[in-house]
C-alpha cells in the first residue's frame, strides 16, 4: 500500500472518526454481515466476523475488503519485544515459501494497543516484515469487538517503575487463517515453523 502524506493522513483520520460516529450512532447492524459458509466452527462460537478498522495507510477497511482471498491474521502491538516480531516473521517466511500461491493470501496485523499504535507508527512498523502486510488499528471499543470475535484476549500490564506509557500488553499470540468467505480455517501457534505453516496453508488453498 502507498503511504499517505501528513495532510492525507489527517484527512483520513478525520474521515474515520466521522464514520465511527455514524456507525456507533446507527448501531452495529450497519456493519457488513459475516458469512458462515464452509466454517469449521460451530454456529454458537465462530472465530472471526465483521470489523471496521483503519489501515496503516489511513484507509478505512472492513472484513469485506478481504473477501475472495485468504487472510492470515494475528493480533499484537508494535512495542512487543519478541512474540509479535516472531509471529510476523514466521508469517512472512511462510508466504515466501508459498511462492506464487502467496498472492491468494493477505497477511494482517491488528494492534491491541491503539493508544500508542497510531497509523503512522503502524506504517513504519509493517515495513519491517512482508511487503503486503496490512496493519490495522482503531478506537479501543472497535479493537475490543474485533479481538472478541477472534477469541483473542489481551490485558495491559503496568510499568513497574510507574511510567504511564511504559506498559506492556499480554495477548493471545495465535495466527489465524481465514478463508475467502471469511470463514475460519486454521489456528496456528505463534512458534510454528514457517515451513509447517506454509504446508498447511497450501492444503487449505487446495481444498
Amino acid at each position: 500500500m502507498t503511504s499517505l502524506g501528513r495532510h492525507g493522513r489527517a484527512f483520513a483520520s478525520a474521515a474515520f472518526l466521522l464514520l465511527l460516529i455514524i456507525v456507533v450512532g446507527a448501531g452495529v447492524a450497519v456493519l457488513p454481515t459475516f458469512s458462515h459458509a464452509q466454517s469449521t466452527q460451530t454456529a454458537r462460537a465462530p472465530v472471526g466476523g465483521r470489523f471496521m478498522l483503519q489501515a496503516h495507510d489511513g484507509k478505512v477497511m472492513t472484513d469485506q475488503d478481504f473477501r475472495g482471498r485468504f487472510m492470515l491474521i494475528t493480533f499484537g502491538y508494535t512495542w512487543c519485544p519478541d512474540v509479535c516480531p516472531m509471529a510476523l516473521s514466521t508469517m512472512s517466511e511462510a508466504l515466501e515459501e508459498l511462492g506464487k500461491d502467496a498472492e491468494k493470501v493477505v497477511p494482517v496485523f491488528v494492534s491491541v494497543d491503539p493508544k500508542r499504535d497510531t497509523v503512522s507508527r503502524l506504517d513504519a512498523y509493517v515495513e519491517h516484515f512482508h511487503p503486503r502486510l496490512v496493519g490495522l488499528t482503531g478506537p479501543k471499543p472497535m479493537i475490543d469487538k474485533t479481538a472478541e470475535r477472534y477469541k483473542v484476549k489481551y490485558a495491559m500490564v503496568a510499568d513497574k517503575d510507574g511510567d504511564p506509557d511504559g506498559y506492556t500488553v499480554d495477548h493471545t499470540a495465535s495466527v489465524y487463517l481465514m478463508g475467502p468467505h471469511g470463514e475460519f480455517r486454521v489456528k496456528f501457534m505463534y512458534n510454528i515453523d514457517p515451513e509447517a505453516m506454509a504446508a498447511r496453508i497450501r492444503e487449505a488453498l487446495a481444498e
